[in-house]
């Protein structure tokens, strides 16, 4: 299934007060190309993120990564979130994969995670502050709302890096497999891109793996693989000097050239295309 792809106006987006009025605009799943993050005020509710069912609850804390599949469900009672969001075009110009690599995985795995209330209020007032900056100024420019969203991001790699799942609610198999998949994506990517090498590692069959990655996340396993490679591509095109050639041999591709067409078949264009774009 395709899903409809949304991106910011702006570079960046800040709301201190987002009620279910809001929310309830984003009934219909859809993929994002923006990096969000919302803290939960006020309220529960239920949001799907990749095709899972997540209830939400006040002091939840939710990163949602480009790319990320993401629907909110009928929203009944009072909800109040405070939001920051960053467009393709601001994400694109750092590195979001190297700013949260002891984080990624777990990011992915589990995007939402309970606050301590004191942690909470900080986060609250940092996202209040800046969108007090953001609508009293209309001179921002992209290289604020990167500083803005580099110290976010310092921020959130502290807190997803010393998340671990609840044992109050131990994940399903299927889940564990899928889990336990990315994590070997993040660590080998650079060198394995066979489906077959994540199979043999989980012990698994590659029809079994295929089949579970696909009915739990709604994704196939290559498409896994290939988010990983290209964050990362897309993160070094940007905001490095390294060449095409450079980026594709550090990410073990046999050419550039193959690397071009592995890019452009996930991207739609050229890496030195998308450089320059």
């Amino acid at each position: 299934m395709k899903y409809p792809h949304v991106d910011l106006p702006v570079d960046i987006i800040a709301w201190d007060d987002v009620d279910k009025e809001i929310l309830n605009i984003y009934k219909q799943s859809c993929r994002l190309k923006a990096c969000i993050f919302a803290l939960c005020m006020e309220g529960n509710f239920t949001v799907s993120i990749n095709l899972l069912d997540i209830k939400i609850k006040p002091n939840d804390f939710v990163t949602l990564l480009p790319g990320t599949i993401i629907q909110f469900h009928d929203l009944q009672e009072k909800v109040r979130l405070c939001f920051m969001g960053f467009s393709e075009h601001c994400v694109n110009g750092i590195n979001l994969f190297q700013a949260t690599i002891n984080s990624f995985s777990n990011i992915v795995e589990s995007p939402v995670i309970n606050l301590e209330p004191r942690i909470a209020s900080y986060y609250n007032d940092y996202i209040s502050l800046i969108a007090k900056i953001t609508t009293s100024s209309h001179t921002l420019t992209t290289s604020w709302a990167q500083k803005v969203l580099d110290l976010m991001l310092y921020g959130v790699n502290k807190l997803y890096s010393k998340q671990h799942p609840s044992l109050k609610n131990p994940p399903t198999r299927s889940e564990s497999i899928c889990r336990k998949l990315i994590q070997l994506v993040i660590e080998n990517y650079t060198t394995e891109r066979s489906v077959q090498f994540y199979a043999d590692k989980l012990n698994v069959s590659l029809q079994h793996l295929s089949t579970t990655v696909k009915q739990t996340t709604g994704r196939n396993v290559l498409d896994i693989i290939a988010y990983v490679v290209i964050t990362d591509a897309k993160s070094k095109l940007k905001s490095t000097d390294m060449t095409v050639q450079e980026i594709a041999y550090s990410l073990n591709f046999p050419s550039p050239s193959f690397f071009g067409k592995y890019f452009k078949r996930y991207v739609g264009m050229s890496p030195l295309e998308y450089k320059i774009s």
